[in-house]
């Protein structure tokens, strides 16, 4: 990403309480930050780092089809992990006296939260009764030098992983793995019907890489993490404990409320030498940029799996990558007249986040707002082609549900097969104009447009 020149290096003494935080909301949607003198740390702190396209690009290098494939192919071919023994992250490891607050520079984000949180933490976790592996962000709220809360939102893998050890009246062990393989931090954002609780996340993400995860035994807890980690922090989640946790800034642009969370208690505190913490802004575009790719393709492969009609989707920037959708629809025949309507309602089934979900014909450009609005003002009879499934599920954090339960809206954009001539646009043929055939000079006969 340096050469591809999406780093910029913040050299100035900079405050983890409040001001970088700040300075990667200002710069949001840029390259990622690096933060290199870091008030009262030696570690320094990056930011923004997949919190846009250009860096996504950068980081893979490939476009963004080219990483949605990826991530596509990765789904439905997971490779195993192999086990290393003398892994990076193990180069320096405490035990006993862990102080997380003075050995990392966890960000305070806004003058509303009730504290310091942890946000770019992929906790890995094995299912104490399926032995299955699960990688997923979840936030971490700092409560003392060895604890912190953990924020395990309802219907996610890892609550129910942990709800499966509360009634063995178990703890259930965690690594939290803070800058880690690339490939990691995309399965661990995968979600949905195509990523249920028998996937394994680390084979997922081995898929990616098309290549086995390098991965090492912890070393107080009997589980696994990838090697090529910059910081660790192991321990278990108690079945019993709890601490009231939040409010904090979240994806969706305000505070979660405050609630009860789980206590995960630090019992091995590890890092490679001379570490980065990865931050994560809780408001950023890098939350919600991080799943754009893994839930297109999650939902391409599971559309074009029920239907014939769906040519390409787009989870869009107004809707948080996460609650809107536009499908591109190609119709061959009056035959398939209807399916668009059952990839939208296969939408929703795939994505419960999924609010609003948008079909278009193939001649429009999924990926402009002004042309999809186009289709909306010019294919769309609202009586006939707009309709709402009622009380189904979606996030909590939707402040106009109720607890998580609102309506959904489908729209039908798309023209009947035997009209698509009627419903044609004007085609222009266009000539290229070379550059030195312009010019700014207005003619004689035009100079009173000067």
């Amino acid at each position: 990403m340096f050469a591809a020149g999406r780093v910029r290096v913040c050299e100035r003494e900079t405050d983890p309480q409040l001001e970088i935080a700040a300075l990667m909301k200002q710069a949001d949607g840029g390259p990622a930050l690096l933060f290199s003198n870091v008030k009262g740390h030696a570690m320094p702190v990056i930011g923004n780092l997949l919190s846009c396209k250009e860096n996504c690009e950068a980081a893979f290098g490939l476009d963004y089809r080219g990483i949605r494939d990826l991530v596509s192919r990765a789904l439905g071919n997971p490779i195993a992990p192999s086990i290393v023994t003398n892994a990076p992250v193990h180069q320096h490891v405490e035990r006993a006296n862990i102080d997380i607050r003075r050995s990392l520079p966890v960000l305070l984000h806004t003058e509303e939260d009730s504290g310091c949180f942890i946000t770019a933490g992929i906790v890995v976790a094995k299912d104490l009764e399926t032995g299955i592996y699960n990688a997923s962000y979840h936030r971490l709220q700092l409560i003392a030098s060895d604890r912190t809360a953990i924020k395990l939102d309802y219907g996610r893998h890892l609550r129910a992983a942990f709800e499966r050890a509360q009634r063995l009246g178990k703890a259930l062990p965690i690594a939290v793995c803070i800058g880690t393989d690339l490939a990691m931090h995309y399965a661990a954002a995968t979600m949905g019907a195509l990523m249920p609780e028998s996937a394994d996340e680390i084979a997922v993400a081995g898929g990616l890489r098309n290549e086995p995860i390098a991965v090492t035994h912890g070393i107080t807890q009997d589980l696994i993490y990838p090697a090529e980690t910059e910081i660790v922090l192991e321990g278990l989640v108690s079945p019993v404990d709890t601490v009231r946790e939040g409010p904090f800034g979240e994806f969706v642009g305000y505070l979660s409320p405050e609630g009860d969370a789980p206590v995960f208690q630090i019992t091995a505190f590890a890092h490679r030498a001379a570490p980065v913490y990865h931050a994560i802004n809780g408001v950023g575009l890098e939350t919600v940029m991080l799943r754009k790719y893994v839930m297109e393709a999650s939902l391409l492969k599971a559309l074009q799996g029920a239907t014939p009609v769906v040519a390409d989707v787009e989870m869009t920037a107004g809707g948080l990558y996460r609650f809107h959708a536009v499908l591109g629809i190609r119709k061959t025949s009056s035959q398939q007249e209807g399916f668009q309507r059952n990839a939208i309602l296969a939408a929703f089934a795939t994505l419960k986040d999924l609010d609003l979900v948008i079909a278009v014909d193939d001649d429009i450009d999924i990926r402009d707002p002004n042309d999809v609005e186009y289709a909306l003002a010019m294919r769309m009879e609202a009586s006939r082609d707009l309709f709402i499934v009622p009380d189904a599920r979606t996030h909590e954090y939707v402040r106009v549900s109720n607890n998580g339960v609102r309506a959904k809206v489908g729209i039908d954009a798309t023209v009947p097969f035997e009209e698509r001539a009627r419903f044609a646009r004007a085609k222009f043929k266009f000539a290229p104009i070379n550059a030195n055939e312009w010019s700014s000079n207005a003619p004689p006969s035009l100079k009173w447009l000067e």
